[in-house]
């Protein structure tokens, strides 16, 4: 389903099923005890449609584990269950994917999902879905006694009912991270009101490495040979041009790409660009390659497996991508990343790991896409992107590379 068509059901049908749901659970609630600390043993966490969350949220998810002493399961989109993968935190048996091609489909998986959720003896549920009143109606619909997500408290709008036990006010003004541990710390019994008054050292959430196996490094060397014979000692530069269905609008112009691309090997001739996306932004990313117009740039649009993107991040030196998925795929390595944000904000989404640098202009009207709007912004003009120039982001380029790699920088 496009992203347009999931929040207009989310909100038409969502409402009120989850008023419904509140009054049924009410009256349920009047005849089941309810323990006064919630039972972690099988904890289940919820995050359906962002990867990039998936990788944020692992510090929390370990924090449970570790503190908790709760077996871990989650729930995601079946076509972004492989970032899960990254770290495998959540064994592959203790994830539920979830199909999301079409609203039939969905309702068969969701009628699985209350299945998988009594065989695996749920006991906790933790919603990381920003207010969305599908995955509250799925906290319900899981049969746990204890739902932990999200609530707006005070403020109006973002109704999903009385669905979620223990609601945390969401702080628009802190790191997303932050707020997926505060989640955690309301499951431990920090506190015990809808605000999160336990401190959180935002620069203490450390995210862990992949483990990478050398010949997954080697395998994918040979690839990129297969694609560029003359491949030798040089470093690679990876350009993630493209970005997702659910936010069009933080895509930079390919022309600038193009240009920061051109500028790049014409100055760094022991580099070369790899181009990277999935099969179907092929052309998308052709474009842009062909605008380049240097065999040191390639295409691999498609060449690399999901599974294979780490072990790429692991032997390259330097990453220039849009605020997307790649960029968090990246802060599991020591890759150096440069993310543009735009109708987004680094404040709430910079990629955790220590590695990733945004460059953002602060616009008066960003970010113009929040948990408030579900995300939806029509802005046509975007000057949160179109006003980010090629020499900003060249010169950030230009200091990192001739302060970490100064023999590959030639003489201006």
């Amino acid at each position: 389903m496009k992203p347009d068509s999931m929040r207009t059901i989310d909100r038409w049908a969502g409402v009120p099923l989850t008023f419904l749901f509140s009054i049924v659970l009410f009256f349920t609630a009047i005849f089941r005890k309810r323990s006064a600390k919630p039972n972690l043993h099988h904890t289940l966490f919820i995050e359906l449609s962002e990867m990039g969350s998936a990788i944020i949220a692992d510090p929390a998810m370990r924090k449970l584990k570790a503190e908790g002493n709760a077996e871990l399961y989650f729930a995601i989109f079946k076509s972004n269950k492989k970032s899960l993968d990254l770290l495998k935190t959540i064994p592959s048996e203790n994830i539920f994917g979830m199909r999301s091609e079409n609203i039939w489909v969905l309702a068969v998986d969701v009628i699985k999902f209350i299945f998988w959720c009594r065989s695996k003896k749920i006991n906790t549920v933790i919603d990381l879905e920003l207010f969305s009143r599908f995955t509250a109606l799925l906290t319900a619909l899981s049969g746990a006694s204890t739902r932990i997500g999200f609530g707006s408290i005070h403020d109006e709008g973002l109704y999903r009912g009385k669905i979620i036990t223990h609601p945390v006010r969401y702080n628009a003004h802190v790191h997303i991270s932050v707020n997926f541990i505060s989640l955690i710390n309301t499951a431990l019994g920090f506190h015990n009101t809808p605000y999160p008054t336990h401190p959180i050292d935002f620069q203490s959430i450390k995210l862990e490495k992949a483990i990478i196996d050398s010949k997954d490094q080697q395998e994918v060397l040979q690839k990129i040979k297969n694609l560029y014979p003359q491949l030798g000692q040089q470093k690679i530069f990876l350009l993630n041009v493209n970005a997702s269905d659910l936010l069009p609008q933080r895509k930079w112009l390919p022309e600038r790409f193009a240009e920061i691309g051109r500028n790049f090997l014409e100055n760094n001739p022991d580099w070369i660009i790899l181009a990277t996306g999935a099969p179907n932004e092929y052309e998308y990313v052709k474009n842009v390659v062909d605008m380049i117009n240097d065999s040191g740039c390639i295409n691999t649009a498609g060449a690399f497996k999901f599974e294979e993107l780490v072990p790429l991040y692991s032997i390259s030196s330097l990453m220039l991508t849009n605020d997307s998925g790649p960029a968090h795929f990246a802060s599991v390595t020591n890759l150096k990343t440069f993310v543009i944000f735009g109708p987004e904000t680094p404040n709430l989404y910079l990629p955790l790991g220590g590695n990733a640098e945004p460059i953002y202009l602060g616009l008066p009207c960003s970010p113009c896409v929040s948990a408030a709007n579900h995300r939806k912004t029509t802005c046509i003009t975007r000057p949160c992107i179109t006003g980010i120039s090629t020499a900003m982001v060249q010169q950030k380029i230009d200091s990192f590379v001739q302060s970490t790699f100064p023999v590959y920088i030639k003489a201006t």
